[in-house]
């Protein structure tokens, strides 16, 4: 087994947003920091899912895209020089006796550090697919499980299945620029953010509840059209269509972490007010930290990142009260 000696201050396992904001805060706090993520890259999951989606919802960004925000969070992540680790998947976790950690990954290697921090989102994501006969053979073509380039979407008849606010945000990002929209959900009312609600409601997407898909239709390996079932009459109606986006949520793995003899709660972690789990020295972060008043935004993960960091440097040189940092205390920044 592959040991790394080294030891860290923190280790940050997962590397998109809140990870990679978090360990931007933690060299602020002057700590050794190691981030450990699984895919090849860094920026997470919303590069991936969403990256022309506009995100507006982070103070003093008025607008900008999935791409770009991770563009910027990973060069601002990078600014005190973390090490970096990708293609890694954390696996094991032993605690010393001197009370620290060792990381096992997937290939045996051992991480050392004195604290950890989990940013993991929800753990690996898998769409939930549509449970049709037929469907696996239009994945790749016009059966879209997310949405990675609007342009494909450009003057083309859409239709979005999902009541969520993936479906509601998609509906409203193509109504500008595709042919037609048509959204159908299997209840009657919406569970997406009200103001996108009543945003699509007053646009001229195509609303159609309580609907499901019941049959695809296709020709030369592309779906042409779909049969969708009335949940409460059980009238059938057919919708042609160019290309068929389902957002039906998702199926959640946080892995090998979920059995670290953590408090669970609905496949994530519970948290106190210092974003610690019931494992002392280790803290959880973004969508998968569970605690009362949580506000499942990034801008709600940008605050908890250094909440838990704080906690952390707490944790190593047992102070009862850390000297509050911000920004605005450094003179300079290297990059």
């Amino acid at each position: 087994m592959e040991k790394d000696a080294e030891l860290f201050d923190v280790t940050i396992i997962g590397g998109g947003p809140v990870g990679l904001f978090s360990a931007f805060y933690s060299g602020m706090r002057e700590m050794k920091t190691k981030i450990i993520e699984f895919l090849p890259y860094l920026g997470g999951k919303v590069s991936y899912f969403y990256p022309d989606k506009v995100i507006r919802d982070i103070g003093g960004i008025h607008t900008i895209t999935g791409t770009k925000l991770t563009e910027q969070l990973v060069e601002q992540g990078k600014t005190f020089d973390p090490t970096i680790t990708l293609e890694t998947q954390v696996k094991g976790l032993e605690r010393l006796q001197n009370g620290n950690f060792v990381l096992t990954d997937h290939r045996g290697h051992q991480h050392y550090t004195k604290t950890i921090v989990i940013a993991t989102g929800f753990g690996t994501l898998k769409s939930v697919e549509l449970d049709l006969p037929n469907a696996e053979q239009y994945k790749k073509s016009n059966l879209h499980y997310y949405v990675q380039d609007l342009t494909k979407f450009h003057g083309k008849h859409v239709v979005v299945s999902g009541g969520g606010n993936s479906a509601i945000d998609w509906a409203n990002e193509l109504e500008p620029i595709a042919k037609s929209v048509t959204i159908l959900y299997r209840k009657e009312d919406f569970v997406g953010h009200e103001s996108n609600i009543t945003k699509m409601k007053n646009s001229t997407v195509r609303i159609k509840t309580p609907y499901v898909i019941n049959q695809i239709h296709g020709k030369e390996k592309r779906i042409t059209s779909i049969t969708v079932k009335n949940t409460e009459s059980g009238e059938d109606q057919t919708i042609e269509l160019d290309e068929l986006i389902v957002n039906h949520g998702f199926e959640i793995d946080l892995g090998p972490i979920a059995d670290w003899g953590m408090a669970m709660s609905d496949n994530t972690i519970k948290v106190n007010g210092d974003m610690q789990t019931t494992i002392p020295g280790i803290y959880a972060v973004g969508d998968i930290a569970n605690f009362p008043t949580k506000l499942p935004l990034i801008a709600g993960g940008f605050n908890e990142g250094p909440i838990a960091i704080n906690g952390a440097k707490k944790h190593i040189t047992q102070d009862k009260e850390l000297e509050k940092l911000y920004s605005t205390h450094m003179d300079t920044f290297d990059k």
